[in-house]
């Protein structure tokens, strides 16, 4: 299985050898499953539309588990609609919950869960380790890892 990645800043990063880094446009063109996982906020809203959608391989799936906005949700199920696509697997909405008249709701080749990709034993067993570990860090006079920030 070929795995590729894009990488906006790839520079200090450290990428595992299997991944292979790509421009965005072949990332697109090429997937045959195209997962997110980009941060919220503006420079990322919207950042997968009709022009991103147009650009996939008709048998390509999202995985949107990033935040909310970055998928334009109206153009996605367009793009499933019109056989853009094959479908999607969506965690986050632009709006949580997701309005009854979100026409993602409606598309049996979208799989839908309520914000809770995060939610494996894996992911929980890790928390509680980051947690404990913070606390002995704290209890032991030094600065936690993870500190909270306001």
């Amino acid at each position: 299985m070929r795995v590729i990645s894009y990488v906006p800043r790839p520079e200090g990063k450290e990428i595992p050898g299997y991944i292979e880094i790509v421009s965005w446009e072949e990332l697109l063109q090429t997937s045959d499953y195209i997962s997110l996982h980009v941060p919220g906020g503006e420079k990322n809203q919207g950042i997968i539309s009709k022009k991103e959608f147009a650009m996939m391989k008709k048998s390509a799936s999202l995985i949107q588990v990033s935040r909310g906005g970055v998928v334009d949700e109206e153009a996605l199920a367009e793009a499933i609609r019109n056989s853009q696509i094959r479908g999607a697997a969506v965690d986050v909405f632009s709006e949580e919950p997701p309005q009854k008249d979100n026409p993602l709701l409606k598309l049996e080749q979208v799989i839908l869960t309520p914000h809770i990709g995060s939610n494996t034993v894996e992911c929980m067993d890790r928390i509680a380790l980051d947690v404990a570990e913070d606390v002995h860090l704290v209890l032991s006079g030094e600065n936690p890892k993870h500190p909270i920030k306001r």
